[in-house]
């Protein structure tokens, strides 16, 4: 199921963000109803994602807090974010926002199953 075809189902507009290994913005997708803020967050968690190469929401706090001050909201430890990997080796990071973190997840996981990335 394609990502945004998950969001409909959930009855939950999102924002989608791709990013590659580097972090620089591949694809954006703002669904109507969708919280304009959480185009900004659905990028910091795919640019989180691709930076520690693992999903999002695990950091300790102490450490969620000094990245996100230090990147100026760039790093976030919000859930929602996961790296995108094929056969292994990172390409880049899926940030999905607007939805509860679990929501958020969930979509995600389909945008990497209709690329055919790795499941994460």
């Amino acid at each position: 199921m394609q990502p945004e075809q998950r969001a409909v189902t959930m009855g939950v507009p999102q924002c989608l963000m791709v990013v590659d290994a580097s972090g620089e913005v591949l694809a954006s997708l703002r669904m109507d109803g969708a919280r304009f803020l959480s185009m900004r967050t659905a990028q910091a968690k795919a640019r989180t994602a691709a930076s520690i190469n693992a999903a999002t929401g695990g950091m300790a706090f102490e450490a969620a807090h000094s990245a996100g001050i230090a990147s100026q909201g760039g790093v976030t430890n919000l859930p929602g974010g996961l790296p995108i990997r094929f056969g292994g080796r990172l390409a880049g990071g899926i940030g999905v926002g607007s939805g509860t973190g679990e929501q958020d997840f969930d979509v995600a996981h389909a945008a990497l199953a209709a690329v055919g990335a790795d499941v994460i």
